[in-house]
């Protein structure tokens, strides 16, 4: 499938910004089931510091605000190839052993609440099985809802809230599974929507690894294991690690995001 992609960023504040730092993980890569086309940045208001691959081998962008200003616009399009693996990455390119993967974080942290789903999932000996109940299992306990949890927003706190969007099922999934035995981690990107082109924010979901299969994608969200309608950008431990965008500024003005997402075919 071939998937055009514009994505447009702009941050306003209400006073000058002295000094900002942002990490862009904002473009994909041609790797295992996807092959990019052609790919642009532009961005107004920063400059590029420095580009390089992180450890799980996302491609970051390190940009410095211009010192006064009050808009910071980034823009990304592009044109992307995909394929269907039926959820299974199988990218060859690795950096991180796998045991990094079980590896508990603060969004990743499993509670009571957490204990307890998990501990309502079927013992099988069909890892992959086992993995699409766990996803029913979290879809079932987290409406997904947006305006209740915020990127900040814990596991524990989506279950306990029972509602978040696609960054509390990923990360719900990825709690349980880990006790469940599994290295897992998050992962963002875009999603090719039926009859939607706009949209309001990118696509997350988590992926398992199993023995002999490798990583496995499981979009809780939608119910569903990615396939060629899915453009992967960059995976971590949790969202800190693969958000498409993050940073620090100095000064005490007021941020005002506007985001214009455009995903299809």
């Amino acid at each position: 499938m071939l998937i055009n992609i514009s994505h447009e960023s702009q941050y306003d504040y209400d006073a000058p910004v002295p000094f900002g730092l942002q990490q862009l993980r904002l473009t994909p890569r041609s790797i295992a089931g996807q092959e990019v086309r052609h790919w642009s940045t532009t961005i107004e208001g920063a400059k590029t510091e420095v580009e390089y691959l992180d450890h799980h081998l996302n491609q970051v962008q390190l940009i410095s605000f211009i010192s006064g200003g009050s808009t910071i616009k980034v823009t990304n399009a592009g044109t992307v190839e995909t394929s269907d693996s039926s959820g299974v990455f199988a990218d060859a390119r690795e950096h991180c052993p796998i045991w990094l993967f079980h590896r508990t974080t603060d969004l990743t942290m499993a509670g009571k609440g957490i204990k307890k789903l998990t501990a309502s999932v079927t013992e099988s000996p069909n890892s992959l099985g086992q993995l699409h109940e766990l996803s029913g299992l979290v879809s079932a306990a987290i409406e997904y809802r947006s305006g209740g949890t915020h990127s900040g927003s814990t596991a524990e706190d989506a279950l306990r809230i029972g509602s978040g969007v696609c960054q509390d099922h990923a990360h719900a999934f990825i709690a349980s599974a880990r006790l469940l035995g599994y290295p897992a981690r998050y992962v963002s990107g875009y999603l090719v929507l039926d009859d939607q082109v706009n949209q309001e924010a990118s696509h997350a979901w988590a992926e398992a690894f199993i023995p002999d299969l490798g990583w496995v994608g499981f979009d809780v969200s939608n119910g569903i294991s990615p396939d060629e309608r899915y453009v992967r950008i960059a995976s971590g431990l949790d969202y800190s690690e693969a958000a498409p965008i993050s940073g620090i500024r100095f000064g005490d003005a007021d941020e005002q995001l506007q985001v214009s997402l455009q995903v299809q075919q």
